[in-house]
């Protein structure tokens, strides 16, 4: 089983879920309520892809997908900007 971690940084930078595979590849996950905070888990995750992948030292890859999950929303999407939306039900839960 790969491990599920958790991200904060030093500038307040946080992520719910970190999934990180042994070869590298890792997706970030935020986790919110509603619909209505979509648009700041976005922000958020994108700020996290931009801070690993400008640092040539840190060998980050890009990540496999960023999604935010969503407590409350009827159907599962993908943003312009790449980012997925999923409502919790869509996951058969």
């Amino acid at each position: 089983m790969e491990p599920l971690r958790y991200y904060h940084d030093d500038s307040g930078l946080e992520c719910g879920a970190i999934i990180e595979l042994a070869d590298g590849r890792w997706a970030g996950i935020e986790i919110k309520s509603s619909q209505d905070k979509v648009e700041q888990a976005a922000a958020n995750l994108n700020r996290m892809k931009a801070k690993l992948l400008k640092n040539p030292q840190a060998r980050a890859k890009a990540p496999e997908f960023l999604a935010v999950l969503i407590g409350v929303g009827e159907f599962a999407y993908q943003r312009e900007d790449g980012i997925y939306v999923i409502p919790v039900r869509a996951l058969g839960v």
